[in-house]
């Protein structure tokens, strides 16, 4: 089945209604087992004009396909950013609230870089808020099932955050060699698996998501090699400002 192309449809029509931003967002890494989260924005504002070729979600786009789509969609979105939520984090205080961290860290870089996050609406793929619980005064979030698909700001935004996770897997490969993260980016790959096996879990693995496939292949009762959570460090943790 052939997937249509994304499209500024929905942007546009939001545009209409007075919004001065749309904010694709959407999110990177969230089932890896090593690495951080990560939380990709592309805010579009009025006169955006059509985005470039090829632009998919990117999971449907080749590594070599991403990388160089990657710097088009940064020059095509009027803002863009990453944030991002480390291993650590996702351990200490869990996947949904360490995804809220890293997209609250990703807004702070585009407030101040001018956008007023206030007046414009994020646009958010799938059908969950997971980005504003707990802001005394968030930004305003429409969600949609398959945003990353047919949206053009958040595929922009999905294969920004897609690339930008990806160099930082594939240089922590080559500082911590032996996982193949170059090959399969901190997901749970059967060859990943084998190499926490012979090597030990590194800094950069979850390590409560380690420890859970260890209870669940051999029981309770089986000690993990796998080290308890720490806490997560505070340096960078932020708080998105009141007003746009």
């Amino acid at each position: 089945m052939t997937v249509a192309d994304p499209t500024l449809k929905l942007e546009r029509s939001m545009h209409r209604e007075g919004i001065g931003y749309v904010i694709g967002c959407d999110e990177v890494g969230r089932g890896a087992i090593a690495g951080p989260v990560a939380v990709g924005l592309s805010a579009v504002g009025v006169g955006i004009v059509k985005h470039p070729q090829g632009l998919r979600d990117s999971k449907m786009l080749s590594e070599k396909r991403r990388e160089e789509l990657a710097p088009l969609a940064r020059a095509w979105s009027h803002y863009s950013a990453v944030g991002l939520a480390s291993p650590l984090e996702v351990d200490a205080i869990g996947i949904i609230a360490a995804l809220a961290l890293a997209g609250r860290r990703a807004l702070t870089e585009l407030h101040e870089a001018g956008l007023p996050i206030h007046e414009s609406v994020v646009l958010l793929d799938g059908s969950h808020d997971w980005l504003t619980p707990g802001l005394a005064k968030p930004p305003r979030v429409r969600t949609r099932v398959k945003a990353d698909r047919d949206c053009a700001s958040v595929a922009a935004a999905s294969v920004i955050a897609k690339v930008h996770r990806d160099r930082l897997m594939i240089e922590a490969d080559a500082a911590l060699p032996g996982y193949g993260w170059s090959g399969n980016k901190g997901y749970g790959s059967t060859q990943h698996f084998a190499a926490i096996d012979a090597l030990g879990p590194s800094e950069l693995h979850r390590h409560t998501w380690l420890h859970a496939r260890a209870v669940e292949l051999y029981g309770s009762r089986q000690r993990s090699a796998t080290p308890a959570p720490r806490e997560p460090a505070t340096e960078g943790d932020v708080d998105l400002p009141e007003h746009g």
